[in-house]
């Protein structure tokens, strides 16, 4: 393969060939071509060990690179570099500190490489006293402090919690680049600051797809979905091209509203752009269908994928779970199963809401048992309040009660609700007040829980303990949470509050509602006229 004439390859050919195995990942061509240069004795060189190293490394297979690095005695900054750097793209940041600490007793003097690729260790284990004392190094020593070293900085504190640190950073970077200003756009997201980072976002001179990904994957995990997609809109009307993460962003945020129709537009844009329908596309795609009401086009979906991970399998069954198919979820984590693939905590959400929305009791504890002795995964909070709803509206409520009691975290807001409502729903009043009490301690400004004891002890023709609840209420000036909607027309989502006249086509709507009002009345009247509304 290498010698087809009497050219002879050298330490100048193997690591061009090493690099090229590298940037394809090209592991098993790589590895033949290690083995022509270890019978050659090459191995030995620098720049040839070197370029093994890299290329292993590359290619994932750290542990081949380790053997390597430790059987040698050919070592220079730049091998140490590779291995470290290694570990961090492989997720391994605490194996990249621990190496460096043998670096520094070998006297090995680190360069901006070897502190980006720390620094980087850092932010993975979200320890920020390390990544602060390396900082401090940096200074001490005179390190070049690089704008890729002060984005690496930037990046350690935003994911270490150390907002101002980070802003800090930023503002004294001279010559800021794309990644300088979309780092600062996620860190002041990721604390809340929306408006800041919208801010940040608008002023930014050349945008391409990287912050304009960030800026709509913000307002994402903000559940602000309508946002995203104006956002999105507004993208459109630029040079950037939408990619893969922008698609991913976008199908999440129709999933928060609902949004169909613009789902399905995202659908069509994908095929004629013909973007890759990766796993991560893929079910986003499916979770999409599934949360914007069509069940059946997530499971079309689902099966056309050429590539499904866990996460894929998780939203076809949460999918299912969430339209009451609790038969299809479960034979779907079965057939996870068969293939091989671990569920983690969010599959057995989707089991044990499919459970719950079947009544399946006995199926709901099985899986629910599963999950410690099967799968060593302890169950959260989330998982907790799934059976105690299960329980609950199965009539089991001292069962659901003895669970929460046995459960190793404090109980959230959301398992009381669950056993709440369990026992609105079978006249539990005994219970229903501890519940309920225990949701006020949690949230003593949620109207909503005062509401619902007063209706549950009205049920009960208590009247009396009714009229204290509501009284209560009054007293501590907790008001009743206007109720909203939205609905999404022709690709535009609209979104209502009770009273509210905000919106441009306001006296149009009012009419036509009073119109509704009147023919619900017609019909509420007289139950045998038929009324085409």
């Amino acid at each position: 393969m290498l010698r087809r004439d009497s050219s002879r390859p050298d330490n100048y050919t193997y690591p061009l060939l090493f690099k090229a195995c590298a940037r394809l990942s090209l592991y098993y061509v790589g590895h033949e071509i290690l083995g022509h240069a270890l019978k050659l004795g090459l191995d030995s060189d620098i720049f040839v060990h070197n370029g093994i190293i890299h290329m292993l490394v590359s290619c994932g297979r750290l542990e081949c690179a380790r053997q390597v690095f430790d059987e040698s005695s050919v070592r220079d900054l730049v091998t140490w570099n590779s291995l470290i750097n290694g570990y961090v793209h492989c997720g391994q940041g605490s194996e990249a500190l621990k190496l460096y600490e043998e670096m520094e007793v070998e006297g090995v003097w680190p360069d901006e490489v070897t502190m980006i690729g720390l620094v980087a260790s850092c932010a993975q284990l979200e320890d920020l006293n390390q990544g602060r004392k390396l900082h401090l190094f940096i200074e001490d020593h005179g390190l070049d402090l690089t704008v890729p070293l002060c984005n690496a900085l930037m990046d350690m504190y935003v994911k270490c919690g150390d907002l101002k640190a980070a802003e800090s950073m930023f503002n004294n970077i001279k010559k800021k680049t794309t990644v300088s200003w979309t780092t600062m756009v996620v860190g002041y997201a990721k604390f809340g600051f929306l408006d800041e980072a919208r801010e940040l976002f608008d002023n930014m001179a050349d945008k391409d797809a990287v912050p304009w990904n960030a800026m709509i994957g913000a307002y994402v995990q903000a559940q602000c979905g309508k946002e995203a997609l104006d956002l999105f809109h507004e993208m459109q009307g630029t040079n950037v091209r939408p990619d893969e993460v922008t698609m991913v962003n976008c199908l999440s945020a129709c999933s928060q509203l609902g949004a169909l129709d613009v789902g399905i537009w995202i659908h069509h844009y994908i095929k004629k752009e013909k973007l890759s329908l990766n796993a991560a596309l893929g079910t986003a795609l499916v979770d999409m269908y599934a949360k914007c009401g069509n069940i059946g086009k997530s499971i079309e979906v689902f099966h056309e994928m050429p590539v499904k991970n866990s996460l894929t399998w998780t939203a076809v069954i949460g999918g299912l779970a969430l339209h009451g198919n609790a038969n299809d979820a479960l034979m779907y984590f079965s057939m996870m199963i068969d293939v091989g693939l671990e569920p983690d905590e969010v599959t057995f959400l989707g089991v044990l809401a499919a459970c719950c929305h079947g009544g399946l009791v006995d199926e709901g504890r099985k899986y629910f048992a599963q999950m410690t002795s099967d799968y060593k995964l302890n169950p959260k909070a989330k998982h907790y309040s799934c059976m105690v709803d299960l329980l609950g509206r199965s009539g089991q409520l001292q069962e659901a009660e003895a669970l929460i009691r046995s459960m190793p975290m404090e109980p959230d807001a959301v398992v009381w609700g669950a056993l709440f409502f369990a026992c609105r729903m079978h006249g539990n009043v005994t219970m229903g007040e501890k519940a309920a009490w225990k949701l006020l301690e949690l949230d003593p400004d949620d109207s909503g829980i005062y509401v619902l004891l007063a209706n549950m002890y009205g049920d009960a023709e208590m009247w009396d303990e009714a009229r204290k609840v509501r009284r209560m209420m009054k007293n501590r000036g907790v008001e009743k949470t206007p109720g909203g909607s939205s609905i999404e027309i022709d690709g535009i989502v609209n979104e209502f509050t009770i009273r509210d006249k905000s919106h441009p086509e306001s006296e149009v709507i009012y009419t036509c509602l009073v119109q509704l009002t009147k023919q619900l009345e017609l019909v509420e009247s007289n139950p045998w006229t038929t009324v085409f509304i």
